[in-house]
């Protein structure tokens, strides 16, 4: 049962709520924040789309600070339907849009800034991962928009990274010594052409947005990755050494920002193997026990709650993990990443 907690300003537009699956964070603060209408606004309806743009551009400050104590906010019936809808919410944040290059799920546009989440098949998970942290350019912020919920499953679990960095570091102090000197190396087979049946199925051309081979070895460069062509017409991407562990600059403290567990553990299709997907920055294996030590932390310290029609999740890229669980379907999910 939800209960209210707080006001917002402005007449209590935001109204705080709780759900049993959030979790309380050593400062206090709920994670994620569960914000619903609370009537307030100059009398309009608080669950009316326009009111919600409006009240977004007015308190934009009041919730980024929201985002900034707890890492991630989910808005709940604002009357937000449709993926037109969401790209009107999306559009009152006012962030610059980030293109998608480099990353690894196969995704499609939707309208405006609005793309598909992982399109790959509903029995696969996608594990833990900051988006695009094999890559040097990577979103500030993402949202996530539920269009249709699933019969059963499909939550999208977050987890905070600071948190898991501490674990780590009091539970695996040389591993992280290690990670903190060498960093960490992404390989992936990329395809000719999208692989909808594989998590990691995004082939060269999405990948780089172009269909020119020079074009998409200019493209690779800039974020750091090698590109060896393969006889099926197909690349190995090879990116970094990448850091493993980077300073969240606007909480002062460092967090667990990489790849790791989701390359060595689901980066898995006919053409790659997760257990030579990462490894140390000078090439060598990392430590098996180690990284699923890692993910079993992920999953200790996870929020996820179940979706609802209409809820938008915005999330602290840099602060906060997120991830996939299986699904019957069916299930619509949709997603935008900003600066």
């Amino acid at each position: 049962m939800e209960r209210k907690m707080v006001r917002s300003p402005g007449g209590g537009f935001f109204v705080e709520t709780t759900v049993p699956e959030q979790r309380e964070q050593a400062n206090g603060v709920l994670f994620p924040r569960l914000l619903q209408p609370g009537g307030g606004g100059g009398g309009a309806a608080a669950s009316d789309l326009n009111s919600l743009v409006g009240a977004i551009k007015k308190h934009k400050s009041w919730l980024e600070q929201q985002l900034k104590l707890s890492g991630a906010v989910l808005l709940r019936g604002f009357g937000v339907h449709t993926a037109e809808d969401f790209n009107a919410v999306v559009e009152a944040f006012d962030y610059p849009e980030l293109p998608y290059i480099g990353g690894a799920a196969p995704r499609y546009k939707v309208v405006g800034r609005i793309y598909t989440t992982n399109d790959s098949p509903p029995d696969q998970t996608v594990t833990f991962h900051h988006e695009m942290a094999q890559v040097p350019e990577y979103p500030g912020k993402l949202f996530f928009f539920c269009e249709t919920e699933a019969a059963e499953g499909g939550e999208t679990p977050i987890a905070l990274s600071h948190v898991v960095y501490e674990r780590m570091l009091k539970e695996w102090p040389e591993f992280v010594a290690q990670l903190q000197d060498k960093g960490l190396l992404y390989t992936r087979n990329l395809t000719d052409g999208d692989d909808l049946t594989s998590a990691i199925g995004r082939g060269w051309q999405s990948t780089f947005l172009t269909e020119d081979r020079v074009e998409a070895e200019k493209r690779a460069a800039k974020l750091g990755a090698q590109l060896e062509w393969l006889a099926d017409g197909g690349v190995k991407m090879i990116t970094g050494p990448m850091p493993a562990i980077k300073e969240d600059e606007l909480r002062q403290r460092p967090v667990w920002f990489n790849s790791m567990v989701s390359a060595s553990t689901a980066w898995k299709d006919s053409r790659n193997d997760p257990e030579k997907a990462c490894s140390f920055g000078d090439g060598t294996p990392l430590p098996r026990n180690a990284v699923l030590a890692c993910l079993q932390i992920l999953h200790q310290e996870k929020a996820a709650i179940p979706w609802r029609h209409g809820d938008i999740l915005l999330v602290d890229n840099t602060a906060v993990q997120h991830s996939r669980n299986t699904f019957v379907p069916p299930r619509r999910v949709l997603a935008s990443l900003v600066k």
